[in-house]
């Protein structure tokens, strides 16, 4: 049976935990808060929860991940020493493969997935399924190899990049799309009408806007120089779109075309469905059998609640071709469907 020790066992940490659980693996985790080491044995997360780092290189586990910030990460990468392999999963690599360097079967990675909550409770093991998982690369064929495996078993996709790669594309993808939601949200908040007024594309512009601030000043800050470019190539876009907007030609269509074209390259194509939703048990029951019953491949959902009640509108996505038969599974479960 392969053996990991988790350190960290909130929400990355503690879905690796549960994932290599449900994989057959011996899992034991530490956290620098007691009470989440317990939870997560009470949650099923691990097996058995450590008191100290100490007792985590005591175990001579065949894998030690570490899952915190950026900060934590470099401060126990630092104080780490053992001939097991180790694995970070923090959203900055270079700072972390610097510190890391006197480890000698070190894997540098970074799951692209997560959440707004933390903390034990909100782990899965399904969290990682379809996600994208950067890999740095290691001096270590072997440590390599079990990594890969468990980013497998995980679900997730490995791609290989460096660690600059890695933090210029997480700086443009991630980090100051954060920073846009806060500008959004701070530009609105002042007005009296705007956020009653806001919507889908508002909300899911300024989703991430809800994660815990205090983790993400230390992203950004662990990624400054990364995320100051970012920033400077975001101004100089917006300053192409102000322009544009200024302008009395087609220069606007031309830019708004281009980013239509991006936005919907990023996944495979899709035909949506729209259902207005009322406010009363049993609608979503009522969407499960209609699923049921087409045999449709669901590729996305998502739901958007109406701010004073009475329900919402839930829009599903489908293979091109497939709509027809959903939409007619839905009308005779009487959903109404939006045209």
């Amino acid at each position: 049976m392969p053996s990991a020790s988790i350190i960290g066992v909130g929400l990355i940490g503690g879905s690796i935990a549960a994932g290599l659980k449900a994989a057959g693996w011996a899992v034991s985790g530490y956290d620098p808060e007691p009470e989440a080491g317990m939870l997560a044995v009470e949650l099923g997360l691990i097996d058995r929860a450590l008191s100290s780092i100490g007792e985590v290189t005591a175990e001579s586990a065949d894998l030690i991940v570490v899952a915190a910030p950026p900060t934590a990460t470099i401060e126990v990468l630092a104080s780490l020493h053992t001939s097991s392999v180790v694995m970070d999963v923090a959203s900055v690599k270079s700072p972390v493969l610097e510190v890391a360097a006197h480890l000698p079967r070190f894997v540098g990675t970074h799951p692209m997935a997560g959440r707004e909550t933390s903390g034990p409770r909100a782990a899965s093991p399904a969290l990682f399924q379809g996600a994208t998982w950067v890999v740095t690369g290691s001096r270590d064929p072997d440590a390599s190899r079990l990594v890969s495996s468990v980013i497998d078993v995980l679900g997730a996709t490995e791609v290989s990049m460096t660690a600059e790669e890695h933090d210029r594309a997480v700086a443009l993808i991630s980090h100051v799309p954060h920073l846009v939601a806060g500008a959004l949200l701070a530009a609105v908040e002042d007005d009296d009408h705007a956020l009653d007024l806001a919507a889908g594309s508002f909300r899911d512009l300024t989703r991430v806007a809800a994660s815990m601030p205090v983790p993400w000043v230390e992203i950004l800050r662990s990624n400054d120089a990364a995320v100051l470019d970012a920033i400077g190539m975001l101004r100089e876009k917006l300053a192409t779109l102000e322009a544009a907007v200024v302008a009395e030609d087609d220069s606007l269509l031309g830019l708004l075309s281009r980013a239509r074209s991006a936005r919907q390259a990023l996944g495979s194509p899709v035909a949506q469905v729209r259902i207005a939703l009322a406010d009363r048990p049993g609608e979503l029951a009522k969407v499960g059998h209609a699923f049921e019953a087409s045999g449709v491949d669901i590729r996305d959902i998502q739901m958007r609640h109406a701010p004073h009640g009475g329900g919402g509108v839930l829009t599903l996505s489908v293979r091109p071709g497939e709509e027809g038969s959903l939409v007619l599974a839905l009308e005779n479960e009487g959903l109404l469907v939006i045209p």
